[in-house]
């Protein structure tokens, strides 16, 4: 499994596979600016690593979401150009709480596909208890929209406890923003058409989950530099 800090090591073969998705259409988003280009190795093989993964994930969730090919590219074009693999797959997860909540039923052998991993039970187990796969007999109810993301935390070092709780954070406070923003636009949305409030609404998307993400990181980053500067004693209470 590649990592952010691993050599990309992939294929444009193997990189369609692990997306789900074909050669031409990795090629095409090439040309479109969507993917960095590949780091070129022995033979001019081109070799693409886990932001190429998650470059492709987070398009198809734009997708999901109805945009067209060049309100994608207006959007990748506003990433910052230093995103990581983890930070494309934070903006997959929050474009994701955009859309109507749904859930794909898949067999085993497509679930690890979706996830790009093996999972053995004790991974199984750990998915289901953060909410991103039911079972359903010998079948699972999987939210293909934070699937990914719930297998990348599989190897985060903290507790299932911790993980589930910083969940329970982000889902309270993620709805306390949007209750707040929804409060904030309604009154411009009141006299519009249905069709103007879609415009508006997907005009705004791509920037409010912007700001969501800017002013989060920024957040966290002053929180650990807070809790950094205190002392060993001061942390243990």
């Amino acid at each position: 499994m590649t990592t952010d800090t691993e050599e990309p090591t992939l294929t444009i073969d193997e990189l369609a596979a692990r997306a789900g998705t074909t050669v031409r259409t990795v090629r095409f988003y090439s040309t479109k600016g969507l993917l960095p280009p590949p780091v070129i190795g022995a033979r001019r093989v081109g070799h693409y690593g886990q932001e190429h993964l998650s470059r492709l994930a987070l398009i198809e969730e734009l997708q999901q979401q109805g945009m067209t090919l060049a309100a994608i590219e207006r959007y990748v074009a506003q990433l910052p150009p230093d995103l990581t693999a983890h930070d494309l797959a934070i903006h997959r997860a929050v474009v994701a709480s955009w859309a109507p909540e749904g859930t794909e039923t898949l067999d085993r052998r497509e679930l690890e596909r979706r996830a790009g991993r093996a999972l053995d039970e004790e991974d199984v187990e750990r998915l289901v208890a953060m909410g991103v796969v039911g079972l359903d007999g010998d079948s699972y109810r999987v939210d293909s929209g934070l699937l990914r993301l719930g297998a990348r935390l599989l190897d985060v070092p903290v507790s299932q406890e911790a993980i589930l709780a910083s969940r329970n954070v982000l889902i309270e406070h993620s709805r306390a923003a949007a209750h707040a923003l929804s409060q904030v636009f309604r009154g411009e949305v009141s006299q519009r058409a249905a069709q103007d409030v879609k415009s508006l609404s997907a005009h705004m998307q791509p920037l409010v989950v912007q700001a969501l993400l800017t002013t989060f990181q920024r957040s966290l980053r002053e929180e650990l530099r807070e809790w950094l500067k205190e002392s060993p004693e001061d942390r243990d209470g």
